[in-house]
């Protein structure tokens, strides 16, 4: 099967981090004997030596005529993003999305997508230090200031550092599957998957709790029984706490409420079963706990913007193309 090429734009100034996250996540996914593998290469608009905010310098051997030879083509965080895209990059970007290839703009690299206008009437997104300013310069796009990641037919854009992760770790479940993505997820030592309409930071920092082992513990053992009616007294007294001092414990540690949290996680469950198996929709209902197709489908609608059908055809053919 031949592998899929990536190409990542490489240029002074680059995050040291951005630039590497393409291969350490893509490069890391176990696809299956029937799937191609990523080769993830770095190209810049002149080849030679570049230097990174590290400053490390870097030896790029490739130009852009890599981008026109991948499938994939991922802009790390811009440096400055008052600088605009050079003629010769946004000519390059439109080339590469008039051929459908997918194309990422991690962090401020979503500023780059927008120079080339490939964000117009798309939804976007990218750094919240940089919200203002993105919003005014390209009025076209449909700015999401909140998520984490956006997916807009071939276009992706994420947050902030971290998110790049995220966003990676979005393009494997999109293309290979949960499975494909959790396994990446376990080797990196990462959480799974964070949605992308998740907030991009909790207005109030989390502190370091005693009983965060121990809520963690709690947390787990939700997961693995989320068919079971965990209501909000058997979570407390399964911590050991108080119905009052759970909540608070709970929100100080997830920054969310426990009722929000559980549908998110019931949420990533169904996916899973929606991906992974033949089963009826209220089967999946019952098994992710959520009781009712009904109710199913209404969590679907505000996680993920679509139904349970709807993401079954999306994602169980492509991970099963005989069924």
């Amino acid at each position: 099967m031949p592998s899929l090429r990536v190409a990542v734009l490489a240029f002074n100034g680059v995050s040291l981090f951005h630039l590497s996250v393409p291969g350490m996540v893509l490069g890391t996914v176990e696809t299956s004997p029937d799937e191609p593998h990523y080769e993830v290469g770095y190209c810049a608009e002149v080849p030679g030596m570049v230097t990174s905010d590290q400053e490390l310098g870097i030896a790029i051997t490739h130009g852009l005529e890599l981008m026109h030879a991948s499938d994939v083509i991922v802009i790390p965080a811009w440096s400055d993003p008052a600088i605009a895209a050079s003629p010769q990059l946004v000519k390059a970007l439109q080339l590469a999305n008039t051929e459908g290839k997918l194309i990422v703009g991690l962090c401020l690299g979503a500023f780059v997508l927008g120079d080339a206008g490939l964000l117009d009437d798309k939804e976007a997104t990218t750094h919240w230090i940089a919200r203002d300013a993105f919003a005014q310069r390209f009025p076209k796009a449909r700015f999401r200031p909140e998520v984490l990641y956006v997916s807009a037919d071939n276009i992706m854009t994420s947050a902030g550092t971290i998110a790049a992760i995220d966003c990676c770790l979005h393009l494997i479940r999109q293309r290979h599957g949960a499975d494909a993505a959790n396994r990446t997820a376990k080797l990196l030592v990462t959480p799974p998957h964070r949605q992308g309409g998740q907030a991009q930071f909790v207005e109030r920092p989390v502190p370091k709790l005693a009983c965060a082992t121990h809520l963690s513990d709690v947390l787990t053992w939700a997961r693995g029984n989320l068919s079971s009616n965990l209501s909000l007294d058997s979570l407390a007294e399964a911590a050991r706490m108080s119905r009052r001092t759970f909540t608070r414990r709970f929100k100080q540690a997830t920054g969310s409420t426990v009722s929000a949290w559980l549908n998110a996680e019931r949420v990533v469950m169904a996916q899973q079963l929606l991906e992974t198996t033949d089963l009826p929709i209220e089967c999946i209902a019952s098994e992710a706990g959520f009781g009712t197709a009904l109710s199913l489908r209404q969590q679907f609608s505000v996680h993920l913007g679509t139904s349970p059908s709807e993401y079954r055809r999306m994602f169980f053919r492509e991970r099963n193309p005989k069924a």
